[in-house]
């Protein structure tokens, strides 16, 4: 039995468990945050990590709350990012340090209201950049998760994700770019791959300016171009008022 199965399976058992106890706990989650914008709201609440339930109270997935809600975070190396189609979809890592949100968590969040997006990268000198888009989406599992994003604001790094859009996402065991190779496979990479990439911030962790192998860094090409590996690189995705 695969991870996967092992993952479908205990849905399943957590979906059942659910059904069973909720007459008795429903009361507890009238008030349970869908995304950060939930956490904004109380005023009270500081930067952190929290627990969002983007699908319904069974669906509690850890996310940092920097007033900006992060979904992608490269940092140090720590977690392994060329992983399967199965954790792409459900999220990994820790929210404190690297992760990624999980792509059915960032469907539902984004089907709520409208997302903005801003990406932010540092390079080994210490340098910082960004990049800021005024819309950000994505579509279901039925067609692929595409990645919808447009109105770039430049901060500095350039325009390497607007080539995305349009693009269905690819992981290791599922190619679903338009290049007649395997762009995922090829960068070590899984993103919303065209044919391929600009952006590359789910590849290998490396040290800066390094070409062997080539092009499987994590890259934000009209930055630092194919050769360069970022020290830190995340996206943080906020309601548009």
């Amino acid at each position: 039995m695969t991870r996967c199965d092992v993952s479908s399976h205990l849905s399943q058992l957590e979906t059942f468990l659910f059904l069973v106890l909720a007459p008795v706990l429903i009361h507890c989650y009238c008030d349970l945050p869908a995304d950060c914008s939930d956490i904004y709201k109380d005023k009270s609440n500081t930067s952190g990590v929290y627990t969002i339930y983007p699908v319904g109270s069974t669906s509690g997935v850890q996310v940092r709350f920097i007033l900006s809600g992060v979904i992608q975070r490269r940092m140090d190396g720590s977690q392994n990012f060329y992983r399967p189609w199965c954790d792409y979809k459900t999220g990994f890592g820790v929210a404190a340090g690297e992760y990624w949100l999980g792509l059915e968590n960032i469907f539902h969040l984004t089907l709520r209201q409208r997302y903005e997006l801003l990406v932010d990268m540092e390079d080994f000198d210490g340098k910082k950049v960004s990049a800021r888009y005024s819309s950000f989406s994505i579509d279901p599992e039925s067609y692929g998760y595409k990645l919808q994003v447009s109105g770039f604001t430049d901060g500095g790094a350039g325009d390497s994700l607007t080539y995305h859009s349009g693009s269905k996402f690819s992981t290791m065991d599922k190619d679903q770019d338009a290049n007649s190779g395997h762009c995922a496979r090829a960068r070590l990479g899984p993103f919303w791959h065209n044919s391929c990439n600009y952006a590359n911030p789910n590849g290998v962790y490396r040290r800066g300016a390094d070409n062997n192998p080539s092009r499987v860094g994590i890259e934000w090409y009209h930055w630092k171009g194919y050769e360069y590996s970022l020290k830190s690189f995340s996206m943080k995705i906020r309601p548009v008022k």
